[in-house]
């Protein structure tokens, strides 16, 4: 890299600073959230294919098989403008995923006001994620796009990381960051499935804005193609210099729903299935749940730091201003921070 391209990234990087490190605070704390609710989770009825199937390499497979035919429905969908069918599918995962995050704190609710009650634990959990539901489909600023995208990140990252082990995990996250590579540099579907949630407003992503004046409200739905199209010289178009952040519409990061997911997959997954070893660190839950230990908890802090090193190289290329496959940087970090620890 020419000395001068290194000075563009740093003074790219300096002035995007505070959209990036919020970008990175939306990435730890979905993952913390999932952590938070992984021992009331930690029981062999709600990993997904039960106890037995935890380290069946089929099920990773039949799992990245689901992600390619939700993708190809979605994109089908786009193309031919059937864009109430998308929010519908979309809406129901995400609702599904928010009721599992929910949960275990409208327990915790009812429990510190002296009620004991699975029908009202249940139903308030119902009423709360189907409410931010109606607050997102008519109020899709970035702020509620976040929250309810914070709440669904952490609600998928338990529920499939305590449904494989880590070996798993590390195969399911080697798979996806090569299938993104070639899907957001080659292919470039990813790109077009990326707009099509932009345009819709739907939480499967996260959003930093880069100016006090930005909403995503006016945000159209093309901008990663426009970002893709800039450096290519076969559209007869070069870009010179970075383009500074205007009023609306481009001035914000945004960074897929499924990047934070991956590597808090590998977190939650190394506390629930490593042995345990060390003093007991996290016991938020009491009995009958499973208690964090000091040695999983390590692992899964490693795993977590890995992955912001990953993310701090990957901002250093979306600093260029192009879309970027984040899975590579992230996954690669989150990896190697597990082996490591």
């Amino acid at each position: 890299m020419a000395q001068g391209e290194s000075s563009s990234i740093l003074e790219e990087m300096q002035q995007q600073w505070a959209s990036m490190a919020g970008m990175a605070g939306m990435f730890v704390g979905t993952i913390l959230l999932g952590l938070s609710i992984q021992p009331v989770y930690d029981i062999p009825e709600a990993r997904a294919f039960g106890e037995e199937g935890a380290a069946k390499v089929g099920n990773v497979v039949l799992e990245m098989f689901f992600i390619l035919v939700f993708t190809v429905v979605i994109i089908w969908l786009a193309r031919r403008g059937l864009d109430f069918a998308i929010k519908a599918i979309v809406m129901f995962a995400l609702w599904f995923s928010m009721f599992y995050a929910l949960q275990p704190y409208s327990a915790l609710f009812w429990w510190l006001i002296g009620i004991e009650s699975v029908y009202l634990v249940v139903s308030s959990t119902v009423v709360i994620s189907t409410a931010l539901m109606v607050l997102l489909h008519r109020y899709p600023e970035w702020y509620v796009v976040n929250g309810v995208g914070i709440l669904v990140g952490a609600g998928v990252v338990t529920i499939i990381g305590i449904s494989f082990v880590p070996v798993l995990i590390i195969l399911f996250m080697v798979i996806a960051a090569v299938y993104d590579h070639w899907a957001v540099n080659k292919s470039k579907h990813m790109l077009e499935l990326a707009d099509t949630m932009i345009g819709l407003k739907l939480p499967v992503l996260l959003v930093a804005p880069k100016s006090s004046s930005y909403t995503f409200l006016d945000q159209e739905g093309d901008v990663m193609d426009r970002s893709a199209k800039l450096d290519d010289p076969s559209n007869g178009v070069q870009k010179t210099e970075t383009k500074k952040p205007g009023p609306k519409g481009r001035d914000a990061l945004f960074m897929g729903l499924g990047d934070v997911i991956f590597p808090g997959m590998l977190v939650i997954s190394s506390i629930t299935f490593l042995p345990d070893y060390g003093p007991v660190v996290f016991d938020f839950w009491g009995e009958p749940r499973k208690p964090v230990h000091l040695g999983a908890r390590l692992v899964g802090m490693g795993t977590l730091l890995g992955g912001l090193f990953g993310y701090a190289a990957l901002m250093t290329q979306v600093a260029r201003g192009k879309p970027q496959a984040g899975l590579p940087l992230l996954n690669g970090g989150s990896i190697l921070g597990y082996l490591i620890s």
